[in-house]
């Protein structure tokens, strides 16, 4: 297995929302209402969601390939989560690995960079929110040093859920 990094632009905005796409359906599909599934897929991989962020200098992707293919990436920008942070803080917007490439060091490697592009903005600390039933995620995220810090809404369609907030300190 081959992997190349690089930063998305914006002309991997329908590629990047298609790759998201499918991996949301894989990981969480059976576990949500379909019709909430539609409409949080449009909402974030539709014309309005990822492709548009991809415009937004504050929003940085970093894209895992193999054969020119999106495999996974990974979406940092500024902190929004409702709960309380340093100033300048980062927050991890996604991460999102498809299924044949998880375990193969791919989101550790995109989360060493989001660690050391972190540091280099001289932020704080990095947050996420993590579904609360994502034991394999929370367990990741722990291995790289996350701590749970708190709770945050996230809404999947017509619902709200409450998922747990993890920081980890730079």
């Amino acid at each position: 297995m081959s992997v190349c990094y690089r930063l998305a632009s914006p002309d991997d905005g329908p590629a990047l929302a298609e790759m998201g796409r499918r991996c949301f359906v894989e990981t969480f599909g059976a576990h949500f209402p379909a019709d909430d599934m539609a409409i949080h897929l449009e909402r974030m991989f539709g014309p309005g969601g990822l492709p548009e962020e991809l415009k937004d200098p504050a929003y940085r992707v970093r894209v895992a390939e193999e054969d020119g293919h999106a495999a996974a990436y990974l979406k940092l920008a500024p902190m929004t989560l409702p709960v309380p942070h340093e100033p300048d803080a980062l927050e991890i917007k996604q991460l999102y690995v498809l299924a044949p490439w998880q375990g193969t060091g791919v989101a550790a490697a995109l989360m060493d960079w989001a660690a050391e592009t972190g540091r280099a903005d001289q932020a704080p600390a990095i947050y996420l929110s993590v579904w609360e039933q994502g034991a394999r995620a929370i367990a990741f995220y722990r291995r790289q040093g996350f701590e749970t810090v708190g709770i945050a809404p996230f809404v999947l369609g017509t619902r709200t859920y409450q998922d747990p907030v993890m920081r980890l300190a730079l």
